[in-house]
């Protein structure tokens, strides 16, 4: 069971960036985020409208698009359409396109707009003041209506705007229902209620844009972590250059309080790094010649020589911003839902609205006060509480991952955390530090017309483990080197995946694996020395060490040379991190690895954990998460996003951790861990619960707002000004509550 939404098919593998297109691409499907024009108003009718427009394009699967954000990510089929189509498809509704240009200036062109909206906003509350105090003192009625004009022409500016930009898209939102709500109060002799209308609703739709800018240039923020120039050397001279023209292979130099400006490998120098802005370590992080950097960190001491690993757009820094900004694209489960409801409940209040003038004028009633109680009742139930209850929320929440090296890959996986209540662990890299150590070799004492030594039997392992990635294997290799041994070539490997290895060496080849690796792959031989070999493997076992057989076939015969011994350390923080996720309401909590049983049942009881899968293959570890997925629901699965790729995507939730330096996590998973930090996994679930219970209260208000509103205008009548109040008082409510998620810590 794939738990995942409309577009779980994709699964991209590669981010291309353009001048304004972000593309993921798949072997099945494309997924492009086009940078729009971003518009005011409170509802996103027209984005809805160029929804449908795109969708009806041939090969077009799956469209979200927002003109709050200015995103439209869409998915599609490249052997049907292009991106250079959806593009045309996108201009043909006169939708202007962000060029590269455009986009770097447009979080200044952004306060800008803020600022002419404040100021239109303080123009209103002037006009609508003089208007209100003329009529008071009964003085001159043109200087009256001039003071009421002010406020109806620069209080319903945006509105109109929005609203006229709608009706264009054949589509009506809210803006339109408070442009008709202010004119139908001035129709009926009401001028100071419909510029008090236009004033809040002008006042509170500047605060929303203002609570959504944070949000975006929170994670804008993220881009000024990286230097644009960096130091390189020239021959034996330091030359400043622009990091898009430094190439891969060149070497730069950074000295104590320099941030990094590119992904590369330490080359000389020893110094410790501040990783905590990319990956949320609280701590600098020791670094000598061979450990890995990453662009957008600060070096704290010493002075460093760093080999350029990645080029500028492929860094780590670079995907994590490339990333965030799609996922701001990304809608929620509940966005969507009032998206799809916002259309017919608009709908829905001209609807009422017509009849609450309707029925009484035919019932006899008189017009005006007819009239004005039914403008009260559109300003009431008018939604726009509800609409941006979600965004201002979600979009907090990312930006506020973001911070903490916690990359959620759009807003449906903050609204999956929430709801998890299984966790099942990857043990080696995620439960563990991942750095194995071989801590014993051992030699058959028994071996018949055979001498060999410790350092003999490593060497002929180390030989064949060098062709593999498994961590067993680059610990033999690791203690090999330390030891300055002289390891032989091998030929022809192979790999039985989560059993064990082999290759050809001069003298026969060498097998190298554990117990299921001996029945299956040696299950026709007659292997001298076995029945000894598997007893120690046992006994090792039962003292929680990990252990492998080293076997030679030479000439007819097959011999157990000896074993090797491994043990693998519970990263620092796993157990509280455990007690944690129970204190947030985890129910389950289960641990699959392809280790042995005893050693992963002896790492599962030192941490806490509730339920062991031990001896697993990589398909194996998918049908245990499908068998959690029917028991539980809602299941998080956490990884080192390589050989748990499959399983962290038939997780209702994947985890990766380690993402600063691992393409594949950043792929494969829906929550990106940029650091090692295990203790972010209560993090990630926490700001998911909290984005649940801000949700909640917000369209609590909005909901009751318009309840209660509705109610007493029904059986009682309130005067217009005190709806507009209501109304408007409660869409500033729910945009700062859902801002308070920026400062989320946990």
């Amino acid at each position: 069971m794939n738990a995942r939404g409309p577009t779980s098919n994709v699964k991209p593998n590669q981010l291309i960036g353009s001048e304004n297109v972000a593309v993921t691409e798949s072997p099945l499907l494309s997924t492009c985020t086009i940078h729009i024009e971003r518009r005011g108003g409170r509802g996103d009718a027209g984005a809805r409208a160029l929804e449908q427009h795109l969708k009806r394009l041939s090969g077009v699967h799956d469209v979200d698009v927002s003109f709050r954000t200015g995103d439209a990510r869409i998915t599609y089929d490249g052997n049907v359409t292009s991106e250079e189509t959806i593009r045309d498809a996108v201009r043909d509704r006169n939708v202007s396109i962000q060029e590269k240009s455009e986009t770097a200036t447009d979080d200044v062109s952004s306060r800008s707009e803020l600022r002419q909206e404040a100021v239109f906003v303080g123009l209103t509350l002037l006009g609508m003041a003089v208007g209100l105090v003329t009529g008071w003192v009964e003085g001159p009625q043109l200087l009256m209506w001039a003071g009421y004009g002010v406020a109806y022409v620069f209080g319903g500016w945006y509105g109109l705007k929005g609203a006229v930009e709608t009706l264009r898209h054949r589509a009506v939102d809210i803006d339109l229902l408070m442009i008709v709500a202010a004119l139908g109060a001035l129709s009926i002799g009401a001028p100071f209620e419909g510029a008090m209308l236009l004033f809040l609703f002008s006042l509170s739709n500047t605060l929303q844009h203002y609570a959504i800018g944070r949000s975006r240039r929170a994670i804008k923020s993220l881009v000024e972590m990286r230097p644009d120039e960096a130091q390189v050397l020239r021959d034996g001279e330091e030359v400043t250059v622009p990091i898009d023209e430094v190439a891969v292979g060149d070497v730069f130099v950074v000295r104590p309080g320099d941030k990094i400006p590119l992904d590369g490998v330490v080359a000389s120098g020893e110094g410790t790094v501040d990783q905590a802005s990319l990956t949320g370590e609280s701590v600098p992080v020791p670094k000598e010649p061979g450990d890995e950097v990453f662009g957008g960190t600060i070096n704290e001491s010493g002075s460093l020589e760093i080999e350029v690993t990645r080029q500028a757009h492929e860094s780590a820094i670079s995907r994590l911003i490339t990333m965030v900004e799609e996922a701001q694209s990304e809608k929620a489960p509940t966005q969507r839902l009032i998206d799809r409801l916002e259309q017919p409940y608009v709908l829905g209040v001209f609807a009422l609205t017509i009849a609450a003038i309707a029925i009484p004028l035919a019932l006899g009633s008189a017009f005006t006060s007819t009239f004005y109680r039914a403008m009260t009742l559109m300003v009431a139930a008018s939604p726009c509480a509800v609409i941006i209850s979600t965004p201002a929320a979600v979009l907090s929440a990312i930006a506020s991952g973001g911070r903490q090296g916690v990359l959620f890959k759009g807003g449906e996986h903050v609204e999956t955390a929430a709801n998890i209540d299984a966790v099942a662990f990857d043990k080696t890299g995620t439960l563990t530090r991942g750095e194995t150590q071989l801590t014993d070799v051992f030699v058959r004492d028994d071996l018949v017309d055979e001498s060999l030594t410790a350092d003999e039997l490593l060497s002929l392992a180390a030989a064949v483990q060098s062709r593999s990635e498994h961590h067993l294997a680059r610990a033999t290799v690791s203690e090999a080197e330390d030891r300055a041994l002289d390891v032989p070539d091998a030929q022809r490997f192979q790999s039985a995946a989560g059993k064990g290895v082999r290759a050809d060496l001069d003298d026969g080849t060498i097998h190298i694996g554990n117990r299921s690796y001996v029945k299956t792959v040696l299950e026709d031989a007659a292997i001298e020395g076995l029945e000894p070999g598997l007893e120690r493997l046992q006994s090792l076992e039962a003292e929680g060490k990990t252990s492998v057989l080293v076997v030679r076939e030479h000439a007819g015969t097959v011999t157990v040379l000896g074993w090797l011994t491994f043990t693998d350390t519970v990263r620092p923080g796993a157990a509280e991190m455990i007690e944690e996720l129970r204190s947030l309401g985890v129910e389950h909590i289960v641990m699959l690895t392809g280790d042995n049983e005893r050693v992963a049942q002896q790492i599962a009881d030192e941490v806490g954990i509730d339920e062991v899968q031990a001896e697993l293959l990589p398909e194996e570890k998918v049908a245990t998460i499908e068998d959690l997925v029917e028991r539980h629901e809602n299941v998080a699965m956490v990884g080192d996003g390589v050989n748990d790729a499959p399983a962290l995507a038939t997780a209702t939730l994947g985890i990766a951790m380690g993402g600063a330096g691992t393409d594949v996590a950043l792929e494969t998973a829906d929550v990106v861990l940029m650091g090692d930090d295990i203790g972010k996994i209560p993090y990630v679930l926490g700001l998911g619960r909290r984005t649940r219970r801000t949700l909640t209260v917000n369209l609590a208000i909005a909901f009751g707002a318009i309840a209660l509103m509705v109610g007493t205008i029904l059986l009682r009548g309130i005067p217009l000004p005190l709806a507009v109040v209501g109304h408007e008082g409660s869409t500033v409510l729910v945009s700062l509550n859902g801002l308070r998620l920026l400062g989320f810590r946990e």
